[in-house]
């Protein structure tokens, strides 16, 4: 398996960053990218097979062939979509790309229909700039029951919900 640092290390400011969505051939760069942020208590840690069946759902950043970002969308149900594991590489944040990554991840649930995304944050700033308000997790127990059992922090959680109508009346 490759590591976070294999796929990223080279990167430089200069690479031409390529936001599209993903494919199978991206499963093992966006599982390293995506453990090595929850190696540091970022992010809950996702499998090769969890990726694998829901490639459909990833959006990544790519410079030089190497997977530099990813972001997914998750359906609990037909109004309910969670934006999770938005991560970008250690040597290339501050750059733009979780920005990008969040641009192309909305026009993709727009153009999906889905009325509402929500996602547990830490970073609420990097959120509202995209319209997302705070809100309260219990508007969604589907979350709560799905991640929330497994993660290690469940009972001390320090995330804060936001949410974004998609469909505002």
């Amino acid at each position: 398996m490759l590591r976070e640092n294999d796929r990223v290390g080279a990167l430089t400011a200069t690479s031409p960053i390529v936001i599209r969505m993903a494919k199978a051939e991206d499963v093992e760069g966006i599982v390293a990218l995506v453990n090595h942020h929850a190696r540091l208590g970022q992010l809950l840690p996702r499998s090769i097979q969890s990726v694998s069946s829901t490639i459909e759902n990833w959006i990544v950043a790519e410079a030089d062939g190497q997977i530099s970002g990813c972001v997914s969308l998750l359906r609990y149900t037909s109004g309910l979509v969670e934006v999770r594991s938005l991560a970008v590489g250690d040597s290339l944040r501050g750059l733009g790309i979780g920005s990008k990554l969040m641009q192309e991840l909305l026009e993709t649930a727009r153009r999906r229909d889905i009325p509402t995304l929500f996602a547990l944050t830490r970073v609420v700033g990097f959120f509202e700039r995209f319209g997302f308000r705070v809100t309260d997790r219990s508007f969604f127990p589907e979350k709560v029951w799905h991640d929330c059992q497994q993660c290690p922090l469940r009972h001390n959680c320090d995330e804060t919900a936001v949410a974004l109508d998609l469909n505002p009346l």
